[in-house]
């Protein structure tokens, strides 16, 4: 077998194909990865804050920021040694054609769970993550801001709560037909219901955190789950914030909500991450896909376009 090859950012919105480690461990064949967009954007500009730089590194990432990098999170494999050859795994891991992982590094997929759409495993762990911080309860009325992967996924998951009103919001009228086929009403923002008793911000701006403590309700929480890199955020703290008593929580995957942490590891929550993508209204978060050779071509394009959601890699 040759040696494993990786898309690596090597300058300022240009990409190339080359030869990068494999690791160490059970061979893994891929068989897509997903881009996200958010983040792989940044890295493409070369834009990651310096102060950033080690919170920002993807596992098994070579390179440094901002270039050359070899980057990347969400990876379907199939192992490809052993008695286990042929099943289906997720892993995080850079866009590579192969490469070698301890067992304990990947998690191998549901049986009811198509390959293709396990590139959004990563999102649904982050989304599962956000669920558990907001305290959501059945029946609340909630809003989630920014329909891009991960706001459309905290939406579906909150549409599953019974008796919950959840309402997702985006500025592109586009994204109502999205909200819809995940069982969510959709709103432009000057149309948000208000006296929510959940608000997320999924948007990654400071207007949408703005927005959502305006229509949150008495005592509800709002939870940050944007990255604002090292930008400072004004906030309307006066006003109704605390005569309101709001509850203003941040979320991230790093860490397991500290009410969750003496039952749930990442080992578990990735599992039911993966569990939860057995659904086939969630291939409308794929946007289109490309074979891993015309990376180089795609990339930019792919990264710069605003109706970008999950951009699937296919590896023949």
């Amino acid at each position: 077998m040759t040696g494993p090859r990786a898309l690596w950012v090597v300058a300022p919105n240009r990409a190339e194909i080359r030869p990068a480690s494999a690791g160490q461990g059970v061979r893994l064949r891929s068989l897509y990865s997903g881009i996200s967009r958010g983040t792989e954007r940044l890295v493409l500009r070369g834009a990651v804050p310096v102060g950033e730089h080690t919170r920002m590194r993807a596992p098994h990432q070579e390179g440094d920021f901002p270039y050359p990098v070899k980057y990347g999170y969400c990876v379907v494999a199939e192992i490809a040694q052993g008695a286990q050859a042929g099943q289906p795994v997720f892993a995080l891991f850079p866009h590579q054609t192969w490469f070698c992982l301890p067992q304990d590094a990947y998690t191998p997929l549901p049986d009811t769970l198509p390959p293709p759409r396990a590139v959004l495993a990563a999102n649904m762990e982050t989304a599962l993550n956000i669920i558990w911080d907001s305290g959501l309860s059945a029946g609340d009325k909630v809003s989630v801001i920014g329909a891009g992967v991960l706001g459309a996924l905290v939406g579906y998951l909150c549409a599953r709560h019974p008796g919950c009103e959840v309402t997702l919001c985006d500025i592109d009228p586009a994204r109502a037909a999205l909200a819809h086929a995940l069982g969510c009403d959709f709103a432009a923002p000057q149309d948000l219901p208000q006296g929510q008793d959940v608000v997320i911000n999924t948007s990654a701006s400071a207007k949408g955190l703005v927005q959502a403590l305006d229509i949150a309700g008495m005592g509800a929480t709002v939870v940050e789950a944007s990255w604002h890199r090292e930008d400072m955020v004004a906030l309307p703290l006066g006003a109704a914030f605390h005569s309101q008593r709001l509850r203003l929580v941040s979320s991230q995957v790093g860490a397991l909500p500290p009410a969750r942490a003496p039952r749930w590891n990442f080992r578990r929550r990735m599992d039911k991450a993966l569990a939860l993508l057995c659904d086939d209204r969630l291939d409308v978060l794929i946007s289109g896909e490309s074979a891993f050779d015309d990376l180089p071509d795609d990339y930019p394009r792919i990264l710069n376009a605003p109706d970008t959601l999950c951009h699937r890699i296919r590896y023949d």
